[in-house]
This record gives structure tokens, sequence and C-alpha cells, in this order.
């Protein structure tokens, strides 16, 4: 598989997929896109600010939803952009157009899978760890699968000087560990996953410069453990849900 996973789109300050632009196109290599825009509600804007931040450069942008035959349309893509969003909406779109499985498969096979935010999130086992509103209720929060632990894009590292009392972002996937035994790869804003060869790499730059690194790996029984570049570790992990 090849897979580049984005915590985010933009950072702060900068242009759609700018942080990660060289990156990007490298991981792309001149293949057409076929830009899957179901994490938000307007798919044809979605799509236009794709292209419009991609086409400069000589990759041609197509919206999943313009096909008569979102399947075959899967089937003959060279490479594939899942983009961010709501996740809940996201996965229940793919179950409900018959995608996800598909997808899945071609992406297993070779297909290029590019994914920032809700994209990200889908190509862990689960979406259980994603930030988001469940705004609709999926079949299933069975993801693709893509890699065999969790992955929570956005990762946000408590403030100290907060007067702000509910639960940070750690104490929150700490909840999730009490009853699942799976790691959850935690990545900054402005960082990537990169997995390629049977070899996982963490790369960019997280956005705050007072961060540790670019993601921070949660496991259940242990503490939370800053992670930088090969992490190819955790691709050998079996996840196991539900375990109270």
């Amino acid at each position: 598989m090849r897979l580049l996973l984005l915590s985010n789109s933009a950072n702060h300050a900068t242009g759609y997929l700018e942080h990660a632009l060289e990156t990007v196109l490298g991981f792309l290599d001149g293949a057409a896109l076929t830009f899957v825009p179901y994490a938000l509600a307007d798919h044809d804007a979605y799509t236009a600010k794709v292209t419009a931040a991609l086409s400069p450069h000589g990759t041609p942008v197509t919206g999943l939803h313009t096909a008569d035959d979102p399947q075959a349309a899967i089937a003959r893509a060279e490479a594939v952009f899942v983009g961010g969003g709501n996740t809940f909406r996201l996965l229940d779109m793919l179950q409900h157009l018959g995608l996800a499985a598909p997808l899945a498969a071609r992406v297993r096979a070779g297909l290029p899978y590019l994914g920032a935010s809700a994209g990200t999130n889908i190509a862990g086992p689960s979406i259980r760890t994603t930030n988001d509103m469940p705004i609709t209720q999926p079949a299933s929060f069975e993801a693709l699968g893509l890699v065999p632990f969790q992955l929570n894009p956005h990762f946000v590292d408590a403030d100290p000087t907060s007067t702000h009392r509910g639960e940070t972002r750690e104490q929150r996937l700490a909840e999730f560990l009490e009853v699942n035994d799976v790691p959850v790869l935690g990545l900054r804003e402005g960082t990537w996953l990169s997995v390629e060869d049977g070899t996982a790499h963490v790369g960019g730059a997280a956005v705050s410069s007072s961060a540790p690194g670019p993601a921070v790996v949660f496991t259940r029984g242990a503490a939370p453990r800053e992670v930088s570049g090969d992490i190819s570790e955790l691709l050998t992990t079996t996840p196991h849900f539900d375990v109270s």
C-alpha cells in the first residue's frame, strides 16, 4: 500500500494543502486524482477547492460525486484523495454507496491513498477516535482498516494555563483505551503519516512551537509516547475492541 495521511489540509495563515504541497505532489507523482468530497455537504465547491490547489501543478482532479457509477470510478482511479470534514458523514456516504470495501480493496492492491482529517480517520480500523460530532449515523463505525491502529488527526496538547475544565484530548483517548486495546496515533497539526513498502513514517512539522514532536502514541496501560520518523512497529498491531 501507499498511504499519505495528513492531520489537516491547511495550517493557520497558509493556503489549502500549502504546508504539505511538496510532499503531496511527490506522493501523487503526476497521477490523475479522484477526489472523494463526501465529508462536506457542498461537493462541487469542495472539489473546486482541491482543483484550485493542485491543478496548477499538473494534477488533474475529478470529483467522485460526478461519476454515474462511483464504484467503476474507484476501479479505474489512478490515485484517490479523501478530504476532511465530518467523519460520520463521510463514512455514512461511503457505506450508503457501497464504496468502503471496494475502495479499501483497491488501496490494498496499490492505489495511492491521500487522506486529510476525516479522510485520515477512516484509514484506521474504526472511527471511534474521531473528534467529530455524530451529525449522522453510519451503519457501522468500522472504517477502511488500511492500518491496524487508530488515528486521531488534529491532536491538540492540553494547555496548562487554560481555565477550561472539560476533558482534554489525552483524557478522551484514555477513555477509549479503557474499553479498547488498540494503539492510537495522535497527529499534531501540520504533520502526516506515510505508509509504503511495509514501513510507516511520521513527518511534517507541528504547528505549535511548544509541541515535543509530530505525533504521540497512546497505548493501553502505558504512558503516552512521543514519536517521530519510523513507527513501523505499529503496523504489527492486532486491534481488539470492546474488551473493557
